[in-house]
Order: structure tokens, then C-alpha cells, then sequence
């Protein structure tokens, strides 16, 4: 019995290297064999599996080419139309990173969607398009603390580019949440909105707002956060792979970089490239309830079977 234990686990064991090691080789491949642009494009509008469109997406999302206009085009309409969740986020990221200042209406509408990678994606892309018109729409979500508290960290991160007074009362208002991160989060964009500092304390805030002429500065120094680490031991190891980080960058539609974004792709979308057709769902009608004789009001007698027809109706 022990020597049939161990013959199993040693089959387990060489079963799962051996998927470790396909997966190795199959991301070496990749690596230095990277998917086309024609190619990324064909997996984003597979409209037959959800798991290419968001592998598909992924790689435009991540792509410098990713920013051509019939792309842009895909990752709307997917935030509008596609029913997959994950698609949907996906698609919201690409859009944060490569949309115009006119986007920033539909990315911040997504943060009421049902589910939580849809909203997560939403938040963070939102520090990295500009438009006044949608604070409204932003700052009620940070102060509702039903919502996960990633999300809320991530709504006080954007929130650090608008300079209004919503923005400062909710802000301060964060600050007092349970959540540390949220609490930094809020504090690092009041002190990037007005070059104070108060920490943690929601009453020398108020009390400063209420002495000062000039709460806001206006200079524009809001740089939407990347992430960003030193290489590890395995990022050497493992040379096939590159380690890229973004630099951290100012919103689009903000004074100094413009309503739009720069497209510097070195690819355009093939000829053949076109647009998916989403089949929407029939909407399902309510059946009507089905009519039946009118029940009789309280303390009234039924009616009797010679009874005389209602006035204005035609006798037997």
C-alpha cells in the first residue's frame, strides 16, 4: 500500500512538472514570438469565447498600438454591449489607457455596475482620464462604505486631480474610514490638491478650510500612480521575459496634455480588422396576469343568479 502512495504522488509530481515546465517553455516561446497585431485583434473578437476576447484585449490594453482608433472603437463598445464581466473590466482597462478625455463619462459610469471587477477596473482608470463633469459621479462612491474598500482606495487615489469642494469634503471625510489604505489614500490626495498636511485629523482639515482663501494650489502635479518594483532573483533567471514598468503620468484631459492622447503605435489594424456583431438578448415581456371575474367588495353580497343586468347593458 505505502509503495502504491508513493508510485501515485510521484506520477502527480512528474505530471505537474511536466505542465510547469510546458508552461515555461510555452511563455518562452511567446516571448520572443509575440502575438501579431492582427493576431491579438482576431482573439479580441471572438465573440465565441470570452476567454480570447479578454486575452485579446489584454494584449492590445498592453500593446503601444493598442491606441489605434478602431481599437478604441472595440473597447467601447465592449463596455457598452459585452455581457462577460471579465471582458467588460478588461476592456475598461485598455480604454483607461488609451481613450480620450470623452471616455471619462463612460469609465465612470461603470462604477454602479453588480460586479466588483467591473467597478475595481473602473476606479483605477478613472486617475488616468480628466473631466470635471464626472466628480459628481465619482466622489459619492468613496464616501459610501458599503463599497469594497480596494475600490474606495482607488476612487480617493483619482480623486486627487479635481480640485473642488465635493472633492475635499469627501476626501476628509475618508480619512476617518476604518480602512488604513483608504485613509492614506485620501490624505496623500489632499495633501497633492492643497500642499498641506494635517494627517489624520478630519477636524484641523475642516478647521484650515475654513480659514483659507486659497485652499487648492494651481499647479498641476496629480501623476496617476504605476507599480513598480526592483528585479528579483527569478527576473534575472527567467530572461526571456522582460520587466517593463510604466511610468507614472498625467491624466488625459488635463491643461497640460489635451483632450487627447498621442497614438505612437508602430502597427496599424490590418484592412481586414472589423468591428464584432453582439447579439443582444431578446428583452423578456412580463406576461400580462390573466383576467378574471372581479371579487366582490367587502360586505357585499354575492349576486344572485336573477340578478339585473348593470345600467347601459343589453338584457337577455
Amino acid at each position: 500500500m505505502r509503495a502504491l502512495r508513493l508510485s501515485i504522488a510521484l506520477t502527480a509530481l512528474v505530471a505537474s512538472g511536466c505542465d510547469t515546465i510546458g508552461s515555461d517553455f510555452s511563455a518562452f516561446a511567446e516571448s520572443f514570438n509575440p502575438p501579431t497585431p492582427l493576431k491579438a485583434a482576431e482573439l479580441a473578437v471572438d465573440t465565441n469565447n470570452p476567454e480570447n476576447q479578454r486575452r485579446g484585449i489584454a494584449l492590445l490594453a498592453n500593446a503601444p498600438w493598442g491606441g489605434a482608433e478602431p481599437y478604441i472603437k472595440l473597447y467601447r463598445l465592449y463596455i457598452l454591449e459585452n455581457t462577460d464581466p471579465l471582458v467588460k473590466a478588461f476592456s475598461i482597462r485598455a480604454l483607461g489607457r488609451h481613450g480620450d478625455a470623452s471616455d471619462a463619462l463612460l469609465i465612470a459610469q461603470q462604477l454602479t455596475s453588480p460586479y466588483t471587477i467591473v467597478r475595481f477596473e473602473a476606479a483605477k482608470s478613472c486617475s488616468r482620464v480628466h473631466d470635471l463633469a464626472v466628480v459628481d459621479l465619482v466622489w459619492p462612491r468613496l464616501v459610501d462604505e458599503r463599497e469594497e474598500s480596494e475600490i474606495r482606495t482607488e476612487i480617493a487615489v483619482a480623486l486627487g486631480q479635481y480640485p473642488t469642494d465635493s472633492v475635499f469634503q469627501a476626501l476628509v471625510a475618508a480619512i476617518d474610514q476604518r480602512e488604513l489604505a483608504v485613509n492614506l489614500a485620501a490624505l496623500d490626495s489632499l495633501q497633492t490638491l492643497t500642499g498641506q498636511d494635517f494627517g489624520l485629523d478630519q477636524s484641523k482639515w475642516l478647521q484650515w478650510k475654513k480659514t483659507t482663501s486659497k485652499a487648492f494650489l494651481n499647479d498641476e502635479r496629480y501623476l496617476y500612480p504605476t507599480y513598480f518594483r526592483n528585479k528579483r532573483f527569478m527576473d534575472y533567471i527567467l530572461f526571456w521575459i522582460p520587466l517593463n514598468f510604466e511610468n507614472p503620468g498625467v491624466p488625459v484631459g488635463t491643461a497640460s496634455s489635451g483632450p487627447r492622447r498621442t497614438y505612437q503605435g508602430e502597427e496599424q489594424p490590418s484592412d481586414e480588422f472589423k468591428l464584432p456583431t453582439l447579439e443582444k438578448p431578446e428583452p423578456v415581456t412580463p406576461a400580462k396576469p390573466s383576467v378574471g371575474p372581479t371579487p366582490p367588495a367587502t360586505g357585499a353580497k354575492p349576486a344572485s343568479g336573477n340578478a339585473k343586468p348593470a345600467t347601459g347593458s343589453t338584457g337577455p
